[in-house]
């Protein structure tokens, strides 16, 4: 069996429309998994097919539906599946399409988003923005739970500044998320602590950059080394300042 993610929008919404499709998708043996809300006026299903043939064949009988038009039909992604699960898509950056946005009141999504990212087994780096105390570290955290993954901070101020210069034996697995403050480790931080950061960035395991401008500013990586680029914001209007940010940390001293 084979799993399909079909949206589609909703021109009028009748009554027994989506009796309709189901009755539809019953009688080419398709069957349903989840049904949401998709944003407004759009509705999305994950199906599951053994046959890709009645996959098109079904399409092309919604195509003679006047009342919705078929947006996606595909096998489904990452975003795909949340947007069932939440009934909302994540917001993309129009111009750099590895960069998501969320604000606040969206914690729920984001731990879910960066959840199925850590579940990847190999080099994947993430990069996460935003100002203090709006739930970064704590997020992290929370998706790495839900990944069933173990968290090791390399850096950190979550609870008190953390700077690492070597890591526990039993820390050195591919089941760990791999959290570094891109402020701390680069203007705060010992020789030893860099070349630790530098060792975990080199090996094939999930790493969370937080603050990845000031790191790129200060080492020799780059922001093309970042395979997913997270924002996080109180509001969808508030400014991401990295002078109010980096003045914050004058006042830490290494412990």
């Amino acid at each position: 069996m084979k799993e399909w993610y079909l949206e589609y929008l909703i021109h009028k919404n009748r009554p027994g429309l989506l009796g309709d499709i189901s009755s539809l998708l019953g009688m080419l043996s398709i069957n349903i998994v989840t049904i949401n809300g998709v944003e407004d006026k759009r509705r999305g299903m994950l199906i599951r097919s053994n046959s890709d043939d009645q996959i098109k064949r079904f399409r092309g009988i919604l195509e003679t539906i006047d009342n919705i038009t078929v947006t996606k039909l595909r096998e489904p992604k990452v975003r795909d599946r949340l947007a069932i699960r939440h009934g909302r898509y994540i917001e993309r950056d129009a111009d750099d399409k590895k960069t998501f946005r969320f604000v606040r009141d969206e914690l729920g999504l984001l731990v879910d988003f960066m959840a199925e990212l850590f579940k990847k087994d190999q080099h994947y780096l993430v990069g996460i923005r935003g100002m203090p105390r709006v739930g970064k570290t704590e997020s992290v955290v929370a998706a790495s739970v839900c990944a069933n993954k173990r968290w090791s901070f390399l850096s950190s101020t979550l609870l008190r500044q953390t700077i690492r210069s070597q890591l526990a034996e039993d820390e050195l697995s591919g089941n760990h998320i791999y959290i570094i403050d891109g402020i701390v480790s680069t203007m705060r931080a010992t020789e030893k602590h860099r070349l630790l950061v530098e060792d975990i960035m080199n090996h094939p395991v999930v790493k969370v950059v937080e603050h990845p401008d000031i790191f790129v500013r200060e080492t020799e990586f780059t922001m093309d080394d970042f395979d997913c680029i997270i924002e996080l914001r109180n509001d969808e209007n508030e400014e991401i300042s990295y002078d109010i940010v980096e003045s914050g940390f004058s006042s830490f001293d290494i412990s």
